[in-house]
């Protein structure tokens, strides 16, 4: 295995673009971008062999530099909704972006998929590292951070995410790849079928803010402890599905704290092709596209609502204002580490 380089373009601010490619022994490719440290493409096989690209994306820089869906996007600092956007740490209070509403959504402005990244590679591996300095979104401290994208021999995307700050602060990234198994030009993920292994998930307001209680899944539209299709209840007449538009929303993970373990399953009948999700944190936000509205895609696709699923690991939103949920604060020195693995079969 090696890895391919080639240009992708340039940013509005002159800055080279390139995109890196992956390939394993079974043909799987993945690719991704020093912009944004973004996956752009992940062809997969299906039960016949043929490969398609599995994940929604752009064919240009210029998309990217948009991006309102936050495609293959890394998210940080903060991924997820915090409450108020605002937060208290030791004694100071720290104001941030206002850009969901009240609240505020995966970090702000500049996104960690808005920025250059530098890139060290490997024979299976690419590596994206910056620092993200003191009060860049509002947050304290100067973040020493990486994202490593491994593609091994097993059909694993194995991502790494290393941080470590020199004040305390906090840190919850992820990656917001939509997935559709038919292709990212197969239309609605509705007919997909999805497995949690989850008892719970996080109750929120109206606005889509965790207030602590978690909710138990039995009898809800809400339970994949077995397995179904996403279109069997989507649209059910629940409230916390109403108020999202359909799934949005984080599951207290059934899991041992801390340990690297299978969480989630997405397969789709007709491509054969089934997608494990793996993690070490205590959630994952299910988001089945409900604000996707004529984006410009890949390969001149127009995605539309639903047209893509996102497997986002996290800790929980807005557990800086629930002291019940696992902390995602960072202490200075120590070094934040976490792996999420996609792997398919």
């Amino acid at each position: 295995m090696s890895v391919q380089a080639k240009q992708f373009g340039t940013t509005k601010n002159g800055e080279e673009v390139t995109c890196y490619t992956l390939e394993n022994k079974n043909g799987m490719k993945a690719e991704f971008i020093d912009y944004g440290a973004i996956i752009v493409s992940l062809f997969v096989p299906d039960k016949d062999g043929k490969l398609d690209d599995v994940v929604l994306g752009y064919d240009d820089v210029a998309a990217y530099e948009a991006n309102g869906c936050f495609f293959g996007a890394l998210i940080g600092r903060h991924g997820n909704r915090i409450g108020g956007a605002s937060f208290e740490l030791n004694g100071v209070t720290y104001e941030l972006e206002k850009n969901d509403g009240e609240n505020n959504l995966h970090g702000g402005t500049p996104g960690y998929h808005k920025v250059m990244y530098q890139v060290e590679t490997s024979d299976d591996s690419v590596t994206f590292s910056r620092t993200s300095p003191h009060m860049e979104q509002g947050y304290p401290g100067n973040l020493d951070l990486s994202v490593t994208y491994t593609l091994t021999d097993d059909n694993e995307l194995k991502i790494t995410y290393t941080a470590k700050s020199d004040q305390d602060t906090l840190c919850n990234m992820t990656n917001h790849s939509y997935f559709n198994l038919k292709g990212h030009d197969g239309g609605e993920i509705t007919d997909h079928n999805v497995w949690i292994k989850a008892n719970g998930f996080t109750e929120t307001s109206d606005d889509l803010i965790p207030n602590g209680t978690i909710v138990d899944v039995t009898g809800t539209p809400m339970d994949f402890r077995t397995k179904k299709a996403i279109g069997d209840e989507i649209g059910a007449d629940y409230k916390p599905l109403v108020i999202a538009g359909g799934y949005d929303h984080n599951y207290a993970l059934d899991k041992k704290s801390g340990a690297l373990e299978k969480v989630a399953e997405l397969s789709e009948d007709r491509s054969g092709r089934t997608m494990e999700v793996y993690t070490d944190l205590p959630g994952m936000q299910l988001y089945t596209g409900n604000f996707i509205e004529k984006e410009n895609g890949k390969g001149g696709t127009v995605y539309t609502k639903r047209n893509g699923v996102c497997f986002e690991t996290q800790f929980f939103p807005n557990s800086i204002h629930v002291p019940s949920f696992d902390s995602c604060v960072l202490k200075a020195g120590e070094t934040f580490t976490t792996t999420t693995i996609y792997r398919f079969c």
